[in-house]
């Protein structure tokens, strides 16, 4: 593996920025045909200015979280702050800044925040997959020493590599790829074509991912903590059970009348 995919004089190109590339343009393909076969009132115009929206949204909130996390590092080299080719993005952050956003601009437009939520869900997991490769590439997000035999050893010159030099790792980016992979064909070839509430794909995205990382945490060697306390798994917990409760309690599964 390797960050950066190719140069051009000054110009590099690196995998970390190139799947986030291709998140979006994936992305907007999928939600521009959700938005037509659901009959949602945005138009090509309207769907990316939501998704330039959400998008900016969730780059500044998760480098927030981020740093916030490692505020006396960033304290100290205030000039790494918007180095996020570098790494440092957290997803829960990445929610947060997305979500709020993405309802400031739905409200203006008067569109549904939790049917548009639904249509967005699959393309979030699955541009969490492409950025998990990235991940790889570029030797971050990684695991703790394992004896396993797909266990990797990184470059010396990545971030895993320069912790754990010469150890092999469980490669927890590519854990997470895995499992994203398949939330997203839950979500998009089954869920999505069942009949349901608004907010039902949204919850389950939620659900299954907050699942699927509290696991997936537990060999996680460079997770932000809260005292002793890994701070994705207390979310992944908390936001699990919201999803939880707000399906069974709204009903969420079931036909709307």
């Amino acid at each position: 593996m390797h960050p950066i995919l190719f140069k051009l004089g000054f110009i590099e190109i690196r995998f970390y920025g190139l799947m986030y590339v291709v998140a979006i343009l994936v992305a907007t393909r999928l939600i521009k045909s959700e938005v037509k076969r659901k009959g949602i009132g945005l138009d090509d115009e309207g769907v990316m200015n939501l998704i330039v929206s959400t998008v900016i949204g969730g780059i500044v909130g998760a480098r927030l979280y981020y740093v916030a996390f490692n505020a006396p590092y960033y304290l100290a080299n205030p000039i790494e702050i918007p180095a996020i080719w570098h790494g440092g993005l957290a997803i829960h952050g990445g929610l947060i800044g997305g979500a709020s956003l993405a309802w400031f601009y739905l409200k203006k437009r008067g569109v549904g925040y939790w049917r548009m939520a639904d249509v967005v869900a699959p393309t979030l997991i699955l541009g969490q997959a492409f950025g998990r490769f990235g991940n790889f590439m570029n030797g971050d997000a990684h695991g703790l020493p394992t004896n396993m035999p797909w266990g990797i050893v990184f470059p010396r010159t990545s971030i895993a590599g320069a912790e754990f030099p010469g150890i092999p790792l469980h490669p927890t980016m590519l854990y997470e790829m895995a499992f994203n992979l398949t939330i997203f064909v839950v979500l998009w070839f089954v869920l999505r074509k069942r009949a349901h509430r608004d907010g039902f794909i949204f919850a389950s995205y939620l659900a299954m991912y907050s699942f699927g990382r509290f696991i997936v945490e537990q060999f996680r060697a460079d997770s932000l903590m809260f005292g002793q306390i890994k701070t994705a798994q207390a979310v992944s917990l908390s936001l699990l059970i919201i999803a939880v409760i707000a399906i069974a309690v709204k009903g969420l599964w079931k036909a709307e009348r």
